[in-house]
Order: C-alpha cells, then structure tokens, then sequence
C-alpha cells in the first residue's frame, strides 16, 4: 500500500462550519478514514476529521497561494 498524504490527525480547538458534499465525495472520506485508519494502526477516521487536515495540507502545498500570501503580508507590513 502506498503511503497516504495525511499522517495522525491532531486535536485542535475547533470553529464550527457546515459544509455539504456530494454522497460520492462523502464514500471517498469514509474510505480515506478506512485506509488511514489501517496505516496508522488506529480506528477508522471519521470524515469530518479529515477535512480540516485535507484543506490545510492542500493550502500549504499550492505555490499560488502561498506566493500571494506572502505578497499580502508583505504588504500589509509597517516600513
């Protein structure tokens, strides 16, 4: 089995949001919970828990997006 992106999911304090997904999407993070479950030797991942970590990881591996957010603080700060 070829090793996933997302390692352990840590606790955080979380901020509530509501999201709907297609069913398809939602059987993908039920198996994605599955299968990270097994490899970490831990219970099945729910897929709301996979989300946040998902995100984050998608957000800090796009170049576009962090090129403008350096571009934005960069900006915002004081000379």
């Amino acid at each position: 089995m070829s090793k996933l992106k997302l390692g352990p999911i840590e606790d955080d304090k979380p901020v509530k949001l509501t999201v709907e997904v297609s069913g398809s999407l939602h059987r993908d993070l039920l198996a994605y919970g599955e299968a990270l479950g097994r490899e970490t030797g831990q219970p099945p991942v729910e897929p709301a828990r996979l989300i946040v970590p998902m995100i984050s990881r998608f957000m800090a591996t796009d170049r576009g997006f962090s090129k403008a957010r350096r571009s934005t603080k960069s900006s915002t700060e004081p000379p």
